[in-house]
């Protein structure tokens, strides 16, 4: 007897599912099929599933398929559920391509391709599917369809590329229902499109889906002209659609509780912030538009009263930009970004108190955690909260929430906010192109 195991949330049962429960069945003789918990989808990042787990558990079971249904309930229960059934094969979509080859050592993993297109009428009699279109130019950019299987309500479902056979490799690369390289096509069924191009292209793009009424999500910074954000703003207060800046770290219950736990006087009085940053693309705008979560960090815990903006670019013999030292200078504190591309340079974020002092080591923009030391113990104290993925998953759930809500304005990132940064990056390129005369954007 063959034993084939496959996993899945199964929420808002549809089709999809049933194709893939049909297709592991028809692998062997004995099927098992494994619906994650409630608690073990909150660990993971799995957010707004709808359905509980005892009608997921039952929406499986009716399909007549499942010789067997047990519980996932914690990470690195598939070994020991491998080795406790017998099983022979273990059946995952290939949207997980490779994640589970580790369990290789113990059965066969077989990949199957996802249903495309399932934003179907079965799905939509239960709730409306929100479908997002992606604008891009590069093959890899695949965070956003990764990240949206963890999100109910909305689907990946087409891209637009201005080269028309490289969107077609795209959407047979991540399984999407439809690629184009013509506007009003890609527009037509989409509720939300998200847009990650290249700078100098944003805008215009963020214009042609405002202009349709259609949600947007833009790769931060869409504009270092802050007149331009101003419009994109307004386009969408006027149209009652939502424009979002990809700024992850705004979504991130880490940033809002170490903010509210410096308030209260974690460390004693804040003297300095210091943030770090290695890039690869060392160009005067590649270090200027990756500034936008320094920026954040300060407004947020510093405060937006600084009473100027100071910097120090450093260039090496072939007159390339290599470092650049920008210093926010507060009434008896300071904060402080470094960023460039010199092998030394290592990602760290660090704030300084009269108490003591909080480090964020590697790349703190995704934060899921901070250490503190408080008074005079010098132990390191960790505070842990979620955080999955590249963290899409969290905008898009607050966006969804925002949608269904009629809010026009985020909790997490305020359009004050957004237009403030903005600001400072404008000056200080401003102020790069003036040093270096080098053309405008």
């Amino acid at each position: 007897m063959v034993k084939v195991i496959t996993y899945g949330t199964f929420d808002l049962f549809h089709q999809g599912h049933y194709n893939i429960l049909k297709r592991a069945k028809e692998l062997g003789d004995y099927l098992i099929v494994g619906v994650t918990g409630e608690i073990y989808d909150l660990e993971r990042g799995k957010l707004n599933v709808q359905d509980s787990l005892l009608t997921r558990i039952e929406n499986v079971r009716k399909t007549g398929l499942a010789d067997k249904i047990i519980v996932e309930e914690y990470m690195g229960q598939k070994i020991s559920d491998v080795v406790k059934y017998d099983i022979d094969k273990l059946v995952i979509g290939s949207d997980w391509y490779g994640k589970f080859d580790y369990l290789n050592r113990y059965c066969e993993v077989v990949y199957l391709e996802r249903t495309k297109n399932i934003s179907s009428t079965q799905l939509r009699e239960k709730q409306k599917i929100y479908n997002i279109g992606i604008i891009s130019d590069t093959m890899e950019d695949g965070e956003i369809v990764v990240e949206s299987k963890y999100v109910s309500g909305i689907h990946v479902e087409s891209v637009f590329m201005e080269d028309e056979s490289m969107a077609e490799e795209y959407a047979d690369h991540y399984e999407l229902a439809f690629s184009t390289n013509k506007m009003e096509e890609f527009l037509k069924n989409l509720d939300i499109v998200y847009v990650r191009t290249a700078l100098s292209d944003r805008y215009a793009y963020c214009h042609n889906a405002l202009s349709a009424g259609k949600h947007v999500i833009c790769e931060n910074p869409c504009s270092l002209d802050s007149e331009q954000l101003e419009t994109l703003l307004k386009m969408a207060e006027e149209k009652q659609v939502l424009f979002i800046d990809n700024v992850i770290l705004a979504y991130l219950r880490a940033l809002a509780q170490l903010t509210w736990m410096l308030n209260r006087e974690l460390i004693g009085q804040l003297i300095k912030i210091r943030c770090c940053i290695r890039v690869e693309n060392s160009n005067e705008f590649g270090m200027i538009d990756q500034l936008t979560d320094s920026i954040l960090v300060f407004l947020r815990i510093l405060g937006s009263d600084y009473n100027n903006v100071t910097m120090n670019p450093i260039y090496d013999e072939e007159d390339k930009l290599i470092y650049n030292q920008i210093v926010f200078h507060y009434e008896n504190r300071i904060g402080c970004i470094e960023i460039g591309s010199t092998p030394g340079m290592k990602n760290h974020l660090s704030i300084l108190g009269t108490k003591g002092r909080v480090d964020l080591p590697d790349e703190w923009w995704n934060m899921g955690y901070f250490e503190a030391s408080e008074g005079s113990d010098s132990k390191l104290k960790r505070y842990s909260f979620n955080f999955e993925g590249n963290g899409m998953r969290y905008l898009l759930h607050e966006m969804l929430l925002m949608i269904k809500e009629g809010s026009e304005v985020s909790k997490k990132l305020q359009p004050e906010e957004s237009l403030r940064i903005v600001s400072i990056q404008q000056k200080l390129l401003k102020e790069l192109q003036h040093f270096r005369r080098i053309p405008p954007l």
